[in-house]
Formats: C-alpha cells, sequence, structure tokens
C-alpha cells in the first residue's frame, strides 16, 4: 500500500511538472512573440466576447547593425597633455561622452577608446538614433557658462592699415556711383539698365530698382526729404548719402501713410519678463497691479502714476513719456493696441515680453509717404570691420567652477529654473563679483548668449546662483544635463560619421536567422531520426528553451546585434548536446540490461557532471569575454551565457519531467521506438 501512495504522489508530480512545462512554455512564447498571441486573442475575443487582456508589446532592443543607427569617430588632442597622462586623459573624455549620450536615452551605445600609432581616438556607436546632428552636438559641444559684468572698456579705432583699407574702398565705392550717375544723366542710360548694372542691392535689383514707399519713420531720412520735393518721375541730380552708401533715387507715386503716435505708458514687469532687472510681481500679481492703475489713470494723474509705479527706468521719470514713433519702433502688441487708439485715450493693460503696459495717447500726426525705386552703391563703416563692442566682460566665474546644477521651480510663480552650486573656488569669485558689482547688471551667458541679466541686490557669500531663462521643463533638463556632464578634458575633433541604415541591418537579420530556422530543423530531424522518442521530447525542450532564452533577453534588455544572434545559435547546439549526452548515456543502462525507468533516471543523473562541467567553462570563458571585450564581443558573450543556462536548465528539468511523463507508455523494458534497445523487467531487477 505505501509503495502504491508513492507511485501516486509520484505520477500526481510528475503532471504537475508537465503542466508548469506548458503553462512556462506558452508564458515566455507569449512575452517573447506577443504579436501572434494577440491576434489568438483578439479572435477568441471576437467568437466569445470573453475579454480576454492582450500581451503588452514590448519590442526587443536591436544593436546598430540591426536597427541602424549613427557611428562617429572622434579624435583628441593631446599635443598639450604629458605623453604619461595621455591614455588617462582620453578615458576621461570617454567617461564624459558616455555620461552626455546617457543623456539622449540611447539604449545600449557603445564608447570605446583606441590609439592607432600616435592618435588617440574614441568610437562612438549609437543604436537608433535618427538624428545624428543632435547627437553630434550632445557629445562633441560642451555648453559654455559665464558669468559677465558691465563692460567698461572703450571701444579700440581702427588700424592705420585697417583704415587705409576703409578708405579706400569708400573712394571706390564713390567714383562707381559718380559713373553710373554721369551714365544717366549725361549719357541717357535708362534708369533700369542702370539699376542692373550698377546697383549692389539684390532684392530691388531683381525688381528693376522697386524699393518701396519711405515714410518720415524710414532710416533713409535724406531720400525721404528730397522725394518730398521732387516731382514723380524725377531722378536725383547728385548723389544722396545713406548710412549704407551711395543711392541714385527715382521718385514715384505718394500717398498718406500711417504717420506717427505720441504716447506715454507705465510699464509693470514681472519675474520671468524681458529686460525685468527688479521684479517685485510674479505675472498674476503684475497683471492685478496694472488693472489698478488702469481704474485710477486719467490725462492729469498720468505722469504722477507713471513716475511712481512704471519699471521703465528710461523715462519714468518723465512720465512715461515716449516722444512719437512710427509702429515699426515698438513691438507689435504694443503698437497695435497705440495705433487703434483715439487720441486721449487711456489703453487698457496690454501684455507684450516686457510686462503690462498702461498706454495713453496723447497724439497722432499723418505723414506723407513716397514710392521710390533706387541704385545703391554701398560703403563700409568703422563697424562693419570692427567687432561689435561687447556690453559684457568676462569675469573669470564660469561653468567651470560649476559643482552641480539642477531643476527646480520657483515657489512664487512656478516657473521652471535651473540652480547652481559652485565649488570653493566659484563660491569666492561669485562673492566678489557680487560685492563689486552691487546694483549693477551680472550678465549669465550660455553658449555665447545671454539668457539672464539680473541686477545684484545683494552679497552671495554661499556660491548659490539661479538661471531664469523662460525655460520649458525638457529644456532646463538638457541644459542641467549638459552642464553636469563638465568640460571634456581634451579638445576633440569629428573626423568621421556614418549613418548605419537599418535596410542592411534587417537584410542581415532575416540571413542569420533563416540559416538559423534551417540549422534547426536539421538538428530536429537528426534527433529524431537517431534517438525516435526520446529525440521527439528534446525537440519539444528545445522548442521550451527559446522561448524561454528569448523572453528572458526581451525581459533584461538585452540588445540584440548579429554577433549577439551568433552567440544565441550556438547556445541552440548546447542545449542540443546536452540532449545527446543524457541519451547516450541512457542508451548505455540500457545495454546494461537495466530497466526503461531505472536506466532513464541513471542516464540523467550520470550525464549531469559532463553537462555541469561543460557549462560552466563556458561561462567561465562568457564572463571573461563580456569583462575584457568589444561592444560585438560582449553581445555574443551574453547571448552565449544567458543561452547556456537556459539549455542546462531545459535539458535536465523539461526533458527530464517530460520522460517520466512518457515511460509507462513503453511498458517495464521499452521497445524499438524508445531508442531501439530493452531494458530488463521490473521483476527481472527485483
Amino acid at each position: 500500500m505505501a509503495v502504491k501512495n508513492a507511485r501516486s504522489q509520484l505520477r500526481a508530480k510528475i503532471r504537475w511538472g508537465v503542466a508548469g512545462a506548458a503553462v512556462l512554455f506558452l508564458a515566455s512564447s507569449a512575452y517573447a512573440l506577443p504579436k501572434h498571441f494577440n491576434r489568438v486573442i483578439s479572435k477568441v475575443n471576437d467568437v466569445t466576447a470573453i475579454g480576454l487582456p492582450r500581451v503588452p508589446e514590448k519590442p526587443f532592443l536591436l544593436g546598430l547593425d540591426l536597427q541602424g543607427g549613427a557611428h562617429l569617430i572622434y579624435q583628441a588632442d593631446v599635443k598639450d597633455i604629458a605623453g604619461s597622462e595621455r591614455g588617462a586623459a582620453v578615458e576621461g573624455v570617454r567617461d564624459v561622452i558616455e555620461r552626455r549620450v546617457n543623456g539622449l536615452g540611447v539604449s545600449e551605445p557603445s564608447i570605446q577608446t583606441a590609439k592607432i600609432g600616435d592618435d588617440y581616438r574614441i568610437l562612438v556607436e549609437l543604436p537608433g538614433v535618427t538624428d545624428i546632428n543632435q547627437a553630434i552636438s550632445m557629445i562633441g559641444e560642451t555648453p559654455i557658462l559665464e558669468f559677465r559684468e558691465e563692460n567698461t572698456e572703450p571701444a579700440r579705432v581702427l588700424t592705420p592699415e585697417e583704415q587705409k583699407e576703409l578708405d579706400d574702398y569708400n573712394a571706390a565705392a564713390k567714383k562707381r556711383a559718380d559713373e553710373a550717375l554721369k551714365k544717366i544723366k549725361k549719357e541717357g542710360l535708362d534708369f533700369v539698365s542702370a539699376v542692373k548694372q550698377y546697383s549692389e542691392e539684390t532684392a530691388s535689383k531683381n525688381n528693376d530698382g522697386y524699393f518701396g514707399f519711405v515714410s518720415v519713420a524710414s532710416p533713409y531720412a535724406t531720400i525721404y526729404t528730397w522725394a518730398g520735393t521732387a516731382a514723380e518721375g524725377e531722378i536725383t541730380g547728385a548723389l544722396i548719402k545713406e548710412f549704407d552708401g551711395w543711392h541714385i533715387s527715382r521718385r514715384g507715386k505718394e500717398r498718406e501713410g500711417e504717420g506717427t503716435v505720441a504716447a506715454r505708458h507705465i510699464l509693470i514687469c514681472y519675474l520671468g519678463a524681458a529686460r525685468c532687472d527688479n521684479p517685485i510681481y510674479n505675472k498674476e500679481e503684475a497683471k492685478q497691479k496694472a488693472e489698478e492703475i488702469f481704474a485710477q489713470a486719467n490725462p492729469a494723474n498720468f505722469t504722477e502714476l507713471a513716475a511712481k509705479n512704471s519699471s521703465d527706468a528710461g523715462n519714468k521719470d518723465r512720465g512715461g513719456d515716449l516722444g512719437s514713433f512710427a509702429r515699426g519702433a515698438m513691438v507689435k502688441p504694443f503698437a497695435d493696441a497705440a495705433f487703434a487708439a483715439p487720441v486721449g485715450q487711456i489703453v487698457r493693460p496690454v501684455e507684450t515680453e516686457f510686462g503690462y503696459h498702461i498706454i495713453y495717447k496723447t497724439g497722432e500726426e499723418k505723414q506723407r509717404e513716397f514710392e521710390v525705386s533706387d541704385i545703391l552703391i554701398r560703403t563700409r563703416a568703422a563697424a562693419d570691420i570692427l567687432p561689435p563692442p561687447e556690453p559684457y566682460a568676462a569675469t573669470g566665474l564660469s561653468g567651470k567652477q560649476l559643482e552641480r546644477s539642477e531643476v527646480v521651480t520657483n515657489p512664487q510663480t512656478g516657473t521652471v529654473e535651473v540652480a547652481l552650486q559652485f565649488d570653493s573656488e566659484g563660491k569666492e569669485l561669485f562673492k566678489q563679483l557680487t560685492e563689486k558689482n552691487l546694483n549693477k547688471a551680472l550678465a549669465i551667458y550660455l553658449d555665447g548668449v545671454p539668457i539672464s541679466i539680473p541686477t545684484v541686490q545683494t552679497v552671495i557669500p554661499d556660491g548659490r546662483a539661479v538661471i531664469q531663462g523662460n525655460f520649458t521643463l525638457s529644456e532646463a533638463r538638457i541644459l542641467t544635463q549638459r552642464l553636469n556632464a563638465g568640460a571634456l578634458p581634451v579638445p576633440i575633433e569629428l573626423v568621421s560619421q556614418q549613418n548605419v541604415g537599418a535596410t542592411l541591418g534587417q537584410d542581415s537579420l532575416r540571413k542569420s536567422l533563416f540559416a538559423g530556422v534551417i540549422g534547426l530543423m536539421l538538428v530536429a530531424v537528426y534527433m529524431l531520426f537517431y534517438y525516435r522518442w526520446p529525440g521527439f521530447l528534446s525537440v519539444i525542450s528545445l522548442a521550451v528553451y527559446l522561448s524561454l532564452s528569448l523572453a528572458v533577453f526581451k525581459l533584461i534588455g538585452v540588445t540584440l546585434t548579429l554577433s549577439g544572434i551568433a552567440g544565441f545559435i550556438l547556445s541552440i547546439g548546447m542545449a542540443v548536446d546536452a540532449n545527446v549526452l543524457i541519451f547516450e548515456r541512457l542508451k548505455e543502462e540500457l545495454e546494461e540490461g537495466k530497466s526503461l525507468r531505472l536506466g532513464a533516471e541513471e542516464g540523467f543523473l550520470r550525464a549531469w557532471a559532463a553537462i555541469r562541467d561543460g557549462n560552466i567553462c563556458t561561462l567561465i570563458t562568457c564572463a571573461f569575454l563580456i569583462w575584457l571585450g568589444s561592444s560585438f564581443v560582449k553581445g555574443f558573450a551574453v547571448t552565449l551565457a544567458i543561452g547556456t543556462l537556459m539549455s542546462m536548465f531545459t535539458a535536465i528539468t523539461i526533458s527530464r519531467v517530460l520522460m517520466r511523463f512518457t515511460l509507462s507508455w513503453f511498458g517495464d523494458k521499452g521497445n524499438r521506438l524508445f531508442l531501439g534497445y530493452q531494458g530488463a523487467s521490473l521483476e527481472e531487477e527485483k
């Protein structure tokens, strides 16, 4: 009775093992190949309305050679670094690039260093990257963060050589302009022909010299004055000198223009508005304050309200007087409101990039406009040779002294900002700067562009600063990542860039998978022909192995490359190899006359040592390849290691459970379908 109960429990255990193997196969197959399972689930739901949940469709991660991407090669400039320190410096470059690439969100990038002769290079592979220019910008450019103070240095003057070059150029321009006017006036050259022969203004030259209408607000004041006294069709009798060169003009029609507007304004700026150096309101508070002032304002008290409340320091002391201005002199929302209002009206607060404006229109003057065609011979000024003076000068405080940056939110306004913390050197520099520039502007430049120009309100001794640049959350995060990545230890130059197309990779993948499927089918045929029923069980075990391995690849995020697929296909052979060892050992046990059940148990037990030792040696080799190998070698080693572990599991567990479950079908001694051998009966063993 006890033996019978034990056998009953064993059979139940085996049945549960088979059920578990089936569930494992279905679950891993569904996870590895969700599209196929979702088709079946959709059909079942359509027919039965059961509402089975769909399997999440997570794609495999593919490497550069399969899905395409960017392949970049940089050369490091190490000429200023001692020979013994060059290797470490280039490794530092590799580390910085790796941090920057991680900021791109690239899956499984490869960044390697190489020495070719005396050249040090960094090889960067970015699978799946479609915007190669963004990648190059993120990798190769260092964000230059600078703090600058007001520049008090006078602009330099032209050198004698520069002055001579300028004089010669302008003399040649004057000679050419005189020649054009002479041909028109004395030699009868047609004006349109003269335009095509002499004019240096491309836009008007391509339109027979048509210049458009000039008004009193035009920068061409001399041409406007002449046009006001000339008759329609008249050509200038002498050259007209303007800021950009010598002009020969022909007057066209006359019309009434928009003219100019005279106005006063009160500006209420807020934190985050352009040029708001001393914000005392957030945006909502500024709007509310502007509405309050508008409710109080009238022509009699507007000057007093402006002097008391306006944020525009340039005219608040004049009661907000802007004088007369043309439409183009103001930003569009302000100009639209000022020109649309009748004279004497105070306009409800208008929002611009500078804040909220209360506008009092005090006057309006209509002006005539004149149509002009024009020939321009350009001259040059000193400003065309000299670089424009920088309004702010470098202070020595930059991103080099930055310890860290982070994205923060202003608790009062809710705007996104970038907080900076300087190291000990930067902390002292920042303290000195705030002391020196108290109540003055201190500009924050990023990549040569001012992004914030706050006024120093107090001395800051703790080395903390905040950049308020009207950032979006995404922009602030990118800036923070770039600042935290730091400067490159040595300069690098992009010497090669290559877009790897996905088409070639897909073709290689198809061929590799086709070769793998053919090989797998041949292995299955061989196992069925040579080992018969155990061979069939090994094919089932191999199917479980395949689905389980693919599921693990996807679960842990293995990036599949061609070399990785090669490692996976090689591990298939190792999975079959384990079954071969087991079945050959089983044949030996049956040849000794043992029963089928006992021979199977002994075969699995005695083959395990050889399987274990062989696979451990493979895993040790894989570990060294992962540790010391390059990217493609690592991909091969990772998939081979995972495949080896899965093959050990399926060969010893799945094959054994299936063998135990089906042994009773062949009696005590087996038959020709089972390896072609017959073992002893249970009675003979006893």
